[in-house]
């Protein structure tokens, strides 16, 4: 960690525990209160969110020449599915306001040069999340929807119809799943390069073990995402690009050993 120097000093003054604590809950209510907020504004607008998230869905159907239909079987499912889009959606547009609270209450405690060093990875979170969440509406949701709905089979005169008839609750879990696991996923070189920035790791290390890695991306896409190749696919391999990308981000940044 940094040391105080002239050049390099901390913004703060001494402060009694009792202020700490009420700097706090100034921070932690602003942050709810931004969330609330949104909270309210998205459950107003909560079925056009959710209209948003089943577009793929609905435009895969329209080309099957199929009706865009979901439906729900218990009274209260189709509430309670509107009360999560809210939250869901809530937590995307509060983020920005409760990472700048967060940040509000830390920075004083930091050197200039350790503000200097994290306020970029506060940047690329978000950027990089939301990259991770539009690779997965845009791109996985259309080629999975494709390849699940290409299991329906039409009526025979020695057959059975199957026809897909998906519940509103189970979809929207599946689609906050999917976004999830891709816009955590694709902070792995945030994670990484703040292990390099700190000396916990380096590139060469990271390039050493990088079969193990790719294996371990596989893995991870395999837990997050449904059980078929194409999803798992879709993770895996942005995973394993970031991760590339995550070696010359440490190395940039990794403390540089004196030659002496």
């Amino acid at each position: 960690m940094a040391t105080s120097t002239d050049q390099d000093t901390i913004d703060d003054k001494e402060m009694p525990l009792l202020e700490h604590l009420k700097e706090l809950r100034k921070r932690l209510m602003w942050s709810a209160a931004a969330f609330f907020i949104a909270f309210f504004i998205c459950f107003h607008f909560a079925q056009n969110i959710y209209a948003f998230l089943a577009e793929p869905l609905a435009h895969i159907m329209r080309q099957r020449g199929e009706e865009p239909r979901l439906i729900y079987t218990a009274l209260y499912e189709a509430f309670f599915t509107y009360i999560k889009v809210a939250i869901f959606a809530a937590g995307f547009i509060s983020f920005p306001i409760v990472a700048s609270q967060i940040w509000l209450f830390i920075a004083p405690g930091l050197y200039k040069s350790e503000k200097k060093a994290i306020l970029p990875f506060l940047i690329a979170t978000p950027v990089l999340f939301f990259a991770g969440g539009a690779l997965a509406y845009y791109v996985i949701f259309p080629n999975a929807w494709r390849f699940f709905l290409s299991f329906q089979t039409p009526a025979t005169g020695s057959g059975f119809q199957i026809d897909l008839m998906a519940k509103v609750s189970d979809y929207l879990n599946l689609v906050m799943k999917l976004i999830f696991a891709f816009g955590l996923s694709f902070e792995l070189p945030v994670l990484l390069t703040l292990l390099g920035r700190v000396g916990i790791i380096n590139s060469g290390t990271l390039k050493k073990y990088r079969r193990y890695a790719y294996v371990g991306c596989f893995i991870v896409a395999a837990i997050l995402t449904p059980p078929d190749v194409l999803t798992q696919t879709g993770l895996a391999v942005p995973l394993i690009l970031l991760y590339e990308l995550s070696i010359f981000s440490v190395r940039w940044v990794e403390p540089k050993l004196d030659p002496a």
